[in-house]
């Protein structure tokens, strides 16, 4: 069976629609950046550059989200189904995986959302959004670790996504990674 897969051209592959496929790598981008300024951001020194570089982070988010509403309402409403890869408890896991990955990333859009609006967080030092919270010390720490804990997750479950995929495509070779080809 594998070995019949190895022979097919690009034309026996199904692709998603560029759309899809342009907000999946947008995702997966933002993702990324945003992950890694939330681990760096307080290495720099207090003061504009850091307001910046975390005004960046609180803009990205924001773009996050609308990058997600977007591909939930483009995969309900227009979007190509593909047949699945996988039958059986592999399915399941890939459907789990999925969902685990669209609820993980409105979770920590959410919060951070709530985060920056309970601080009161201020854009660049020209835009304040408005501050919603007490400022409690407690409370903000709470709901920021809640983030950083989603934000995690999502990284996790990500990486175990894309492991998966490249297992489909190196070690199976169903050529499962040419369906998000342009």
């Amino acid at each position: 069976m594998l070995a019949s897969t190895a022979y097919r051209t690009d034309r026996d592959v199904a692709h998603y629609d560029p759309t899809t496929i342009w907000l999946h790598w947008t995702t997966v981008g933002l993702i990324a950046v945003l992950w890694v300024i939330g681990q760096t951001a307080d290495w720099v020194p207090r003061g504009p550059v850091r307001t910046g570089v975390w005004s960046i982070h609180v803009v990205l988010g924001l773009m996050t989200g609308a990058v997600l509403l977007t591909r939930v309402a483009w995969r309900v409403h227009f979007g190509r189904v593909l047949p699945p890869s996988d039958t059986g408890i592999l399915h399941a896991i890939a459907k789990a995986t999925h969902f685990t990955l669209y609820a993980l990333l409105a979770a920590a859009v959410v919060l951070g959302i709530v985060d920056a609006l309970y601080r009161g967080f201020n854009l660049f030092g020209l835009w304040s959004l408005p501050r919603l919270g007490t400022g409690d010390t407690a409370t903000r720490h709470s709901i920021d670790e809640w983030h950083e804990l989603a934000a995690n997750l999502t990284v996790l479950v990500a990486c175990l996504h894309a492991a998966a995929a490249l297992v489909h495509q190196y070690a199976w070779r169903d050529r499962l990674l040419d369906r998000m080809k342009p």
